[in-house]
């Protein structure tokens, strides 16, 4: 991805229109009075060979004869004629055009893709409306309608859901940062607009439509940057199989399944909505309070108690809070609502209160400690008019500071008496809604996003089953498998593997037919589980392939031919191996589950969590994206309860969530470790007593082969091989790694431990001790933008973080800047030296160009340090700092 190709794609100084025309059915003609209308200050250049001028400006007859070269190009000529246009446009020297055409078949989309990186020439499209910048008066769009400046990006594969959204944006006087319709992505992606606009500051909120995505890792990668600093917000199509093909038909792209998009957006730290009327409001509500809820309670004023039932039938069922109102808050109401002696939340002020009342009771709740969300519904009333409720709200919260006051959304209900209460609200910025249901599902939307936003704040705990994991022994056991030509493992086998990452699997014999079965019964011990060995079959136990409790051998041999018979009339062509025996384990009390492994299209493995018997559809799973750790562990398990699809049995004990936990982080390492399993099924799994037990295992293997334009996972997981142990100058051993989101506790006693003067010269001033916030970010990083190594000892049975060096690359992989910095008491041992070697050569292995750095002059450790290391050390008087660059060889 480049982020300088898109920071010149959204600051032309002059547009060229190819294909301008003077018949107003053509796309030339709309985009050519959109751009003389929107106020645009530079040069607008028509090119027609059939007009001498377009609306009136003096047109070009080819490209060639343009006066300069244009810094944009809107392309408005049919399908056949682009690559011929994109040749000229190369040739002449404009490097950044927008393809409107549509209807390209997949041959003529490489063919533009190839002349298009032939020419150096950035596209934008195919298949797409245009683009809007409102505060440069840039409109080289066909669209019906104008955008006024705001502070909202929107982005879209669809160019009608554009058209929609900009008339729903007029209606409402919500203005736009950017607006991109990206069309089918050809070249210009939503990765490098993300990275754009999560650093433009003239944009404080995201909104994406999105039909299908290619580079899922990239996608999460630069989602994940930009939600870090500001709300995205996205609508994605083809939640449906159906709906997935249309939308596959329309931009192109493998789809994969609705589930597993959730998994990424809610992993992303993003919000997502379901339709357009939820990403209205969602924009709505997000454009007015970018900033995270600080709790999730809810309180309601309302005058008439069935809207406040309908919003709190709405809160609960969207698995929201209401907040408990404190004696003191509620005494205080019950002197100002007469007819009440018990008010509680939400608080009916009744029908008749004038707008006397209606204050009293707002400035109660308004300075109310428990109070931090407030949804205040009005129904008309025949006392006032709903504008003079709705100047109260304006006036009582303009006399509160705005860090004092509860977060306000309105409902004011009805069409004509509401319309101007609404518009006195959106005028000043309070979020107002038709409905009682539409203001609570906006407010969730606030949740859901606050929820998601602690995926990236969120400390997890540490695991110790590291040491159950043995990857190479199972890694070589695999590749045995595969070299035998074996691509299905039933249960007997696939336990081998498992037992290498410590998951216990019950003991399973095999028998190749029903006299050998009976044989192995009686050296089991019955009772015993007879199963039907298959790979023809996915589940056995729907076509009488899984009988248990069988209780002597001639059971067990008669069950085994019935089986065989019953499959042959069933599935004449299924593979039937043999069998495989199990002795009954003990099932009373114990929980059921299933785990299993899926590979997606474009996503690669899944993770996929549910109770035992159900089949491997997703709409009966809960899904994550690997790798896990405990804490993604454990938002995996509650999606998986909060979905359904995991329920809390009765049963004499509980599963144990923190040992499940950690049997999904080995689940996922196997993900991660062993590339050459493409599904897995545990089905399954017994869970008692703190344990969990096996009964049936699949695995699927396949070799897997490295794709050069693809990831083979969604996240880049921890760099375990760049760990390694070093030696410090006073003959100690310490280990150099990556840092983890684990050590944010050790990172915060770091920081704690840096002397004022340390401090002063690595952050060039006197900063606070970092809070929860910073130091997630400084441990929770993303591998494939940047990198912080630390150097570790054990000290006092604690692991102690001795210094720290880290490199942030931009998104063209081409510059880094680092920073390092060693704990005060621990200077003198060699800590900067490994440090900034590791960071060199980390930054040369991704490909970096040059590494940048700067410090102070009084600095002298640092900059003597980078010296010796090869760096370029220079001056700069004006900011009173010393810049250090060292150029990289990469070939």
């Amino acid at each position: 991805m480049s982020l300088k190709r898109i920071t010149q794609f959204f600051n032309p100084s002059s547009v060229a229109v190819i294909g301008a025309s003077n018949i107003s059915t053509r796309a030339g003609f709309v985009v050519m009075r959109n751009l003389l209308q929107g106020g645009f200050k530079g040069p607008i250049m028509p090119v027609t060979p059939s007009h001498t001028a377009v609306h009136g400006v003096l047109a070009y007859p080819s490209i060639a004869d343009l006066p300069k070269v244009p810094d944009l190009a809107v392309i408005c000529t049919n399908k056949n004629t682009l690559i011929d246009i994109i040749e000229q446009l190369g040739e002449l020297g404009c490097k950044t055009a927008i393809v409107i055409a549509d209807g390209l078949s997949g041959e003529q989309k490489s063919a533009l893709k190839a002349c298009a990186q032939a020419k150096q020439v950035t596209l934008l499209g195919p298949n797409c409306l245009g683009l809007l910048i409102p505060h440069i008066g840039l409109n080289a769009s066909f669209s019906h309608t104008v955008a006024s400046p705001g502070k909202i990006a929107f982005v879209s594969q669809s160019a009608a859901v554009c058209s929609t959204i900009l008339d729903w944006a007029k209606n409402k006087e919500i203005g736009f940062s950017y607006f991109v319709s990206v069309g089918d992505c050809l070249d210009i992606n939503f990765n490098e607009l993300l990275d754009f606009l999560g650093r433009d500051a003239k944009t404080k909120a995201i909104l994406l439509y999105i039909d299908n995505i290619e580079d899922i890792r990239g996608f999460i990668s630069a989602a994940r940057a930009a939600a870090f600093s500001k709300p995205v917000i996205a609508i994605k199509t083809g939640k449906t199989s159906a709906g997935a093909l249309a939308a596959e038909i329309h931009t192109g792209g493998k789809q994969s399944s609705d589930a597993v998009y959730d998994a990424l957006f809610q992993r992303a730290g993003m919000l997502r909505v379901n339709d357009l009327r939820e990403l209205f409001a969602a924009t709505q509500t997000l454009a007015m309070h970018p900033k995270l809820l600080k709790v999730e309670q809810l309180t309601i004023l309302t005058n008439g108690g069935g809207p406040g039932v309908m919003a709190v039938d709405e809160l609960i069922q969207s698995s929201g809070k209401l907040a408990e109102l404190s004696i003191e808050t509620r005494n205080a109401l019950n002197k100002v609502i007469p007819q009440s002696e018990t008010t509680s939340n939400p608080v009916d002020i009744f029908g008749d209160s004038a707008p006397g009342r209606y204050k009293q009771a707002l400035e109660i709740l308004l300075h109310a400690k428990e109070v931090k969300n407030l949804l205040i519904i009005h129904t008309p009333s025949a006392l006032a008019p709903s504008e003079d409720y709705a100047n109260i709200i304006v006036e009582t919260l303009q006399k509160l500071p705005k860090m004092a006051r509860p977060y306000v959304i309105t409902n004011f209900m009805g069409e004509d008496a509401s319309y101007a209460a609404r518009k006195v609200c959106s005028n000043n910025a309070i979020p107002t809604y038709r409905t009682p249901e539409g203001a609570v599902g906006a407010f969730m939307h606030l949740v859901t996003y606050r929820r998601n936003q602690k995926h990236l704040t969120q400390t997890p705990e540490s695991n110790t089953d590291d040491a159950k994991i043995n990857k190479v022994a199972a890694k070589t056991l695999i590749n045995e498998f595969i070299d035998d030509g074996q691509s299905y493992l039933p249960t007997h086998q696939a336990s081998q593997v498992l037992n290498h990452y410590g998951i216990k699997c019950i003991q399973t014999e095999v028998a190749y037919t029903p006299t050998e079965a009976k044989e192995q019964a009686i050296e089991l011990g019955f009772p015993v589980a007879l199963k039907l060995i298959s790979p023809s079959i996915a589940s056995k136990s729907e076509v009488g392939g899984v009988v248990l409790n069988l209780n002597d051998a001639n059971e067990v041999e008669q069950t085994a031919f019935a089986m065989l018979i019953r499959i042959k009339n069933t599935y004449p062509d299924a593979v039937i191996e043999g069998f495989s025996l199990q002795k009954m384990a003990p099932r009373a009390g114990a929980n059921e589950l299933r785990i299993a492994i899926k590979t997606e299209p474009n996503f690669g493995p899944v993770i996929l969590l549910g109770e035992a018997g159900t089949g491997l559809e997703y709409a009966q799973a809960a899904v994550a994206l690997p790798p896990l750790n405990m804490n993604l562990a454990k938002y995996l398990i509650a999606a998986a309860h909060d979905k359904g699809v995991l329920k809390e049995r009765i049963l004499p004990e509980k599963v144990d969530k923190y040992r499940l936990c950690a049997l999904l982080t080995r689940i996922s390492q196997l993900v991660i470790d062993q590339p050459d399993i493409s599904s897995m099924e545990l089905n399954p799994i017994l869970a008692s007593n703190g344990q969990f037990l096996v009964l049936d295992a699949t695995m699927t293997l396949n070799r897997y082969q490295t794709q050069s334009n693809r990831k083979r996972l969604s996240i880049r997981p921890y760099p375990i091989e760049l760990v390694e142990v070093v030696t410090l100058k006073n003959n100690t051993k310490a280990t150099l790694r990556p840092i983890k989101p684990e050590d944010e506790q050790a990172h915060k006693a770091f920081d704690e431990s840096l002397n004022k003067e340390d401090r002063y010269k690595r952050f060039f001033g006197e900063l606070p001790q970092f809070n929860h916030d910073q130091l997630a970010k400084m441990t929770q990083i993303d591998y494939d933008r940047e990198m912080a190594f630390i150097v570790c000892q054990r000290f006092e049975g604690k692991t102690r973080t001795l210094g720290v060096s880290r490199v942030i690359m931009d998104p063209d992989n081409l510059h880094a800047e680092f920073a390092i910095v060693v704990r005060s008491d621990c200077q003198g041992l060699g800590l900067g030296r490994i440090l900034m070697s590791a960071a060199i050569s980390h930054c040369k292995r991704q490909g970096v160009e040059s590494v940048e750095g700067i410090t102070l002059p009084e600095n002298t450790g640092m900059i003597e340090l980078a010296r010796k290391l090869g760096f370029k050390i220079s001056r700069d008087f004006e900011e009173g700092s010393i810049n250090m660059v060292l150029k990289l060889n990469n070939e």
